[in-house]
């Protein structure tokens, strides 16, 4: 009797062979960018998404501890039946004033909100239009939509125009694009595609993930960098990045947030997060609020080491952001040049398919809150020589 699941030693061979095969890791101890202890090394932490260094941040904890005293762990049911708590409303209402918007929704989490969201404004006789590189939770909520699918290559605008142009026979039509791309660190044309959407008389919905809490005057993100805020109907975020915490939400009209409240099923048949994790991002909102200096700072040192790496030679891409990519394109290569910088104290992850297409395989260097001038110089100087 032969076992059904044979198939799988040669499937997780051949990604071994090719430097595909990803292995659990343990992390010990608290997330923070200065020192990690992962794998039994002390590592200066450059694969954190932690961008301001909240998640460690004794006044998120002493929130989480206070909320625990009072509501306990586990939420218990759906938000539409007893699992949204106090604090879930009260952090609900903080993300729509913090966005300037009329309303917003919590989901488990900012996967979850993606796919969510797409399926419940579009399906089978529209059509969504998706940026290439655009993260797997759009990718994923595009296909379990049911809407014809038209994928556009990176920020290629005349590309966008010529599909909305020739897309006429959908009954909605919805555009959908990451505002910082959380690969190549690069941004969206936001307001060249706020003026198609216009045009051609289409949705915009654009995930802030990697932007919240780092770019824009008050921290929204880049909508509000690049001054077109208004020209986005569905803006998409998460509270597990720069907010340090765990979840998505979505922001926007008061009538889309009631329609996702009823048609978004990751929001009707999940749990809802436990209240401690809420008053954790309601806590990180308010540090965002009070010290902009964090985020003004981590900007400029990605500048920085922007710079200084690509006068090594390096190619950056056209990052313009805290997630710097050294592009390397061969996926062994790239691996082994993660593993030389562990080998130094540096954990800088090596990137490769299916994260990104096959042949684009590189470093992601991710700066956060925390990082300091000797910590860059480390980098720097251990990438010299691979040079």
């Amino acid at each position: 009797m032969t076992d059904p699941l044979d198939w799988l030693d040669d499937a997780l061979k051949d990604l071994s062979d090719r430097c595909l095969l990803r292995q659990p890791t343990v992390r010990l101890g608290a997330q923070q960018p200065a020192h990690i202890e992962w794998e039994g090394q002390t590592l200066v932490n450059f694969g954190s998404n932690d961008y301001l260094g909240l998640a460690a941040d004794r006044r998120v904890g002493q929130a989480v501890r206070e909320t625990l005293a009072g509501s306990g762990w586990g939420s218990g049911a759906s938000p539409l039946v007893t699992g949204r708590g106090q604090m879930h409303a009260r952090l609900e209402d903080r993300l729509a004033a913090f966005e300037d918007a009329e309303a917003a929704v919590l989901f488990p989490s900012g996967f979850a909100a993606n796919v969510a969201t797409i399926p419940a404004v579009v399906g089978r006789g529209d059509g969504v239009f998706s940026d290439a590189n655009n993260h797997a939770s759009i990718i994923d909520g595009c296909r379990l939509s049911d809407a014809a699918i038209v994928v556009y290559p990176h920020r290629d605008l005349t590309a966008l125009r010529d599909r909305l142009r020739d897309g006429t026979g959908f009954r909605r039509r919805l555009i959908v694009t990451d505002t910082l791309f959380s690969m190549d660190g690069d941004l969206a044309p936001l307001a060249e595609l706020a003026d198609l959407a216009r045009q051609h008389d289409a949705m915009l919905m654009v995930d802030e993930a990697h932007a919240t809490g780092v770019f824009g005057h008050g921290g929204r993100g880049v909508c509000e960098a690049m001054g077109i805020e208004a020209g986005v109907h569905i803006r998409v975020g998460t509270l597990s990045k720069a907010l340090g915490s765990i979840g998505g939400f979505v922001v926007g009209q008061r009538r889309l947030i009631d329609w996702l409240r009823n048609r978004a099923r990751a929001y009707v048949y999940s749990t809802a997060a436990p209240e401690a994790a809420a008053a954790a991002a309601c806590q990180a909102l308010q540090i965002v609020q009070q010290q902009p200096e964090r985020r003004l700072r981590l900007l400029e040192q990605a500048d920085h080491l922007r710079c200084r790496l690509q006068q090594q030679g390096w190619s950056t891409g056209r990052s313009a952001s805290q997630i710097i990519p050294v592009i390397l394109g061969d996926a062994s290569r790239t691996m082994e040049l993660a593993a030389q910088l562990r080998e130094q104290g540096l954990l800088v992850p090596g990137i490769r398919p299916p994260t990104v297409p096959p042949g684009q395989s590189l470093l992601r260097i991710s700066l956060c809150h925390g990082h300091t001038p000797e910590h860059l110089d480390r980098l720097v100087d251990a990438l010299t020589p691979a040079r």
